[in-house]
């Protein structure tokens, strides 16, 4: 099998599908790998490290019209503007294999089956045991609580932790992650190892035992409701009535208020993001005080959030980064690398070719397109 890696060309994207490593473990499995030239510099991966791994480098058309599966972090659905160049190099029973946003971008996806080609969208890699090793959006969402804790640390006038000096005592920050999956819980232990006074809130009182574990307090914002009232099927957090959310918003306001950062983290994919975090809220904050949304790129949690903007409202600061992954891009490349690779492999148990089993949990969930045919849609999945 003959497995092709290309450059990124979505604006701002700086990872690779592939890295060198994930090649000599290709190569194990009598996979062969072709890499378009300068692929993984921006990531920190040379041609010449790849060529040492066991690649051959080529043209963007050579390795579109050699390889029978191709390799992106963003196919078309994930890059629909410029995404669109390589329609025309994709072949007949050619396999793509990226982030693809099936769930909102469906004209891309068809856009590809009329292509003939088959497309196994990451994203939808369900969040099973067996399957951790491939979960994409865990492990490039420890990125993302990682690097929002350092842009809201650079931002903030003040130390996160506290410093007893001569010149007196300086208290530690106060962050607050909402949201306790894997980028809040992430934000949550990043904000600890700083030295801040941190706190989180998640829907989903079964998450306060993690929270703390990490040295967070559990904002317990209803304890008059009974334990659990938050938790869906899965353990993910189910769909409230807007009497609640409503409660929510005017609870979080004022637990807002005594924080120095703001970290939201609540998405769900196919979907808005909640409201979290209002005008009133954000205006009720601290001079000095820090938001980042993780969630911008589908609306924000809060109110005021512009996706991959700043935005300054009455002293504090609103930053809606929508890709942190792309700037840690060596580290998070290594990790997307080893989803893919733990994604492939049981479907590369013929080295001439790839071995879709349908009955595969995995392979059946995430597989889009197979051939020209799109396979049964799908609705968002709550998270």
């Amino acid at each position: 099998m003959k497995i092709g890696v290309v450059c990124e060309t979505c604006p701002g994207e700086a990872r690779v599908a592939l890295t060198p490593a994930a090649v000599t473990l290709l190569g194990k499995l009598k996979s062969t790998v072709i890499v378009e030239r300068g692929a993984g510099v921006a990531a920190g991966f040379t041609d010449e490290a790849y060529t040492r791994a066991g690649a051959s480098l080529a043209s963007r058309d050579e390795v579109f019209g050699d390889a029978a599966l191709i390799c992106q972090v963003r196919t078309l659905g994930a890059n629909p503007t410029a995404g669109r160049d390589d329609l025309p190099r994709i072949r007949p029973g050619q396999v793509l294999v990226g982030l693809a946003e099936p769930l909102t971008a469906a004209e891309q996806s068809q856009a590809i089956a009329r292509a003939g080609a088959t497309l196994f969208a990451l994203e939808l890699v369900p969040r099973i045991t067996r399957a951790q090793s491939m979960d994409v959006l865990s492990s490039q969402a420890n990125v993302a609580g990682y690097k929002a804790v350092l842009i809201a640390a650079a931002a903030i006038p003040k130390f996160m932790p506290m410093f007893m000096t001569a010149a007196g005592t300086v208290t530690a920050a106060r962050v607050l992650v909402l949201g306790a999956g894997v980028a809040g819980l992430q934000a949550i232990a990043t904000a600890k190892r700083l030295g801040a006074i941190v706190s989180g809130y998640d829907v989903r009182s079964a998450v306060r035992e993690q929270i703390e574990s990490l040295g967070g307090k559990f904002v317990d914002l209803f304890p008059e409701a009974a334990a659990g009232d938050g938790e869906g099927q899965g353990g993910y957090a189910k769909a409230m009535d807007e009497a609640f959310y409503v409660k929510q918003r005017e609870a979080l306001a004022k637990v807002c208020a005594e924080q120095d950062v703001v970290i939201s983290t609540a998405a769900v994919p196919g979907r808005r993001s909640p409201l979290l975090i209002t005008r009133a809220a954000v205006e009720g904050m601290k001079p000095g005080s820090v938001i980042v949304d993780l969630a911008a790129e589908r609306g924000g949690n809060c109110e005021l959030s512009r996706a991959d903007e700043v935005v300054r409202h009455q002293g504090v600061a609103i930053f809606g980064p929508t890709n942190l992954p792309a700037t840690v891009p060596h580290d998070a490349s290594q990790m997307f690398a080893r989803n893919v690779v733990a994604f492939l492999t049981p479907m590369l148990a013929d080295p001439e070719t790839l071995t879709i089993d349908l009955d595969d949990e995995v392979v059946r969930a995430s597989l889009v397109c197979r051939e020209g045919a799109m396979v049964a849609p799908r609705t968002p999945q709550p998270v």
